[in-house]
């Protein structure tokens, strides 16, 4: 007897390894885009900043995001570019070193349609200023959210990377970093200019540019 030839099932919507796991969907929080899913590969490279974190930071910010032209220095998923994006940012520039990651990244930016407003650079986040200043009068709203491990092995480099961004943004900009609550916050450029909020087991510290520098 001829046995029932079982439905080819179809295929995944994307590779596997750009597949998310079940555990770290993530979405966008707020604004235009709200509720719409992003691409994750789940690589250990790419540390989401958590739901809550993110919603909280953009608590904080507010309608001041309106505007502003955000810069994402280690995008990982673009989560945080285009979370500012959907709630009002002008435009977007999302910096991801590695290259099919960045690549992931053009694919949720044409998802969600914005191409006009997000530009997707696959390049290092530590020499992106000097090879690529945004040519914008807007403010900045510059999202660092690194690998944790880089204020470690890396920490001279990061902060002068921060206080590069503090130099030479136009007045009117803010800087949102993302750190790990055994950072000491005080090895900060400029430390008493800065606004901490603890949401452990990280810390963010926001620094408005009031004056040019």
């Amino acid at each position: 007897m001829a046995t029932k030839r079982s439905k080819k099932q179809p295929g995944p919507p994307f590779p596997q390894a750009e597949r998310p796991r079940e555990e770290a969907i993530i979405r966008i929080i707020g604004g235009q885009f709200r509720g719409r899913k992003l691409l994750y590969s789940g690589d250990e490279r790419t540390r989401p900043m958590k739901d809550r974190v993110r919603e909280s930071l953009f608590n904080l910010i507010g309608p001041q995001v309106k505007g502003m032209h955000a810069l994402d220095l280690f995008a990982g998923t673009g989560a945080l570019g285009l979370e500012a994006v959907s709630r009002g940012a002008a435009r977007a520039s999302l910096i991801e070193c590695h290259h099919p990651t960045a690549q992931l990244i053009r694919r949720n930016v044409e998802a969600l349609n914005a191409e006009d407003r997000c530009e997707t650079f696959g390049a290092d986040a530590f020499l992106w200023l000097k090879c690529h200043p945004p040519a914008t009068d807007l403010p900045w709203l510059v999202l660092c959210s690194p690998p944790f491990d880089f204020y470690l092995s890396r920490g001279k480099d990061m902060l002068k990377l921060i206080a590069d961004f503090i130099e030479h943004a136009p007045a009117g900009s803010l800087i949102v970093a993302e750190v790990p609550d055994t950072f000491d916050v005080a090895m900060l450029p400029d430390a008493a200019a800065w606004n901490t909020r603890a949401y452990p087991p990280v810390q963010l510290a926001l620094y408005r540019k009031s004056s040019p520098h």
